[in-house]
């Protein structure tokens, strides 16, 4: 595992990170980014290399500012037509609620999909948080849905929830970034499901990319 000041150098200097959360959570690796230095070239690395869905974490008071809700509490406050209630997940089996909000593509965008299109929606995710005011840019940057999944960490990150989601938005401020992340699982075509911490450590190893265990970014976290 990578010590912590390499990833965040990494990210500093737009460059991808591989977080692992634990083995007896998902125990999934994701390769992640600094959504302000998102590009064509991360995305296609993103869907070839990792190969999961390619969402962006926000922190809470980034989705506060700009009104989005998670995707439970919108299903859950919206009429009988919406969904069957009984459908809306709680606990997912891992024990976490999900972090999933809306979906979104930047109106710069044609059909939202290509890498080109996500880099934009990325991008232009990061570039809404320095705006004063924030709802009003989200507002007149995106449409929704997209094709670009929004994820909300926790407000207390770490102290309240041990994802991916919360530990990107840790690195990100950690690093002294907007917590904007680019994020997405990585995937194991031989065995048809989430690549094994043994694996994407050497992949980081050939591809130069530091690997941060989640447990130990949990415990420097509650140390700091």
């Amino acid at each position: 595992m990578a010590p912590l000041d390499d990833a965040l150098a990494s990210l500093r200097r737009g460059e991808f990170v591989l977080l692992h959360d634990s083995e007896g959570r998902e125990d999934e690796v994701d390769m992640v980014a600094y959504a302000g230095t998102a590009s064509p070239e991360h995305v296609a690395r993103m869907r070839q290399r990792a190969g999961g869905l390619l969402c962006v974490a926000v922190d809470h008071e980034f989705a506060r500012s700009v009104g989005i809700r998670y995707m439970h509490d919108i299903l859950a406050d919206s009429g009988a037509a919406a969904c069957d209630k009984s459908m809306i997940m709680g606990l997912a089996p891992y024990g976490d609620r999900s972090t999933f909000s809306i979906s979104v593509n930047s109106r710069r965008t044609y059909t939202g999909i290509t890498d080109r299109d996500r880099s934009a929606t990325i991008s232009d995710l990061a570039r809404v948080y320095d705006a004063d005011d924030m709802a009003g840019a989200f507002a007149k940057s995106f449409r929704t849905p997209g094709h670009v999944p929004l994820l909300i960490a926790s407000k207390n990150l770490l102290e309240e929830r041990q994802g991916h989601t919360e530990m990107s938005i840790y690195l990100a401020k950690a690093a002294g970034l907007r917590p904007v992340m680019a994020m997405c699982e990585m995937m194991d075509a031989q065995t048809y499901a989430a690549l094994s911490v043994d694996k994407a450590s050497r992949f980081a190893a050939q591809h130069g990319m530091p690997l941060v265990d989640g447990r130990e970014l949990a415990e420097y976290a509650r140390v700091h």
